[in-house]
């Protein structure tokens, strides 16, 4: 018979990793998500904007509702719709592996300050939503020199 050690540590030190990590993700800002569908979404940047591109396939433009609030959150809302002829209940017709999702979907993600609000673009092409957000430059404090007596 083989005496195996048992280390309670290290089990805590797999959950305390973990939670650092979800720790991390909040500070990233929060999305939010439910429905059946969430599309996938790439954000990137360079120096003078903020890049969204999500995968929108099988969605009509029409379909998709973007917005941002007044506490800088960029929502983006719609609904991709299953094909016709799986809604038909009839017996004729068999689906035999369905792997694709449908549903209404909401992504919302918390933008950083220095967007400016009045120049966002968005164009629809190919199944992808590309949406581009200019960065200004925050202003700088104001500095008030006081006089010593």
């Amino acid at each position: 018979m083989a005496l195996i050690r048992f280390d309670p540590i290290r089990g805590f030190e797999t959950i305390a990793r973990k939670m650092g990590d979800i720790a991390g993700e909040f500070e990233k800002g929060f999305s939010f998500e439910y429905g059946s569908y969430a599309p996938r979404v790439d954000i990137s940047e360079d120096e003078k904007n903020l890049f969204f591109n999500v995968e929108l396939p099988g969605v009509k433009k029409e379909e998709v509702k973007l917005s941002i609030d007044k506490d800088n959150v960029l929502s983006i809302k719609g609904d991709k719709k299953r094909d016709e002829k799986f809604k038909d209940e009839s017996k004729e017709f068999c689906c035999i592996r369905c792997e694709r999702s449908f549903g209404e979907f909401n992504r919302s993600f918390k933008l950083p300050e220095n967007i400016n609000k009045d120049s966002i673009s968005a164009k629809f092409d190919n199944g992808i939503l590309s949406i581009t957000l200019e960065k200004i430059v925050p202003e700088k404090p104001k500095e008030v020199e006081i006089a010593i007596s």
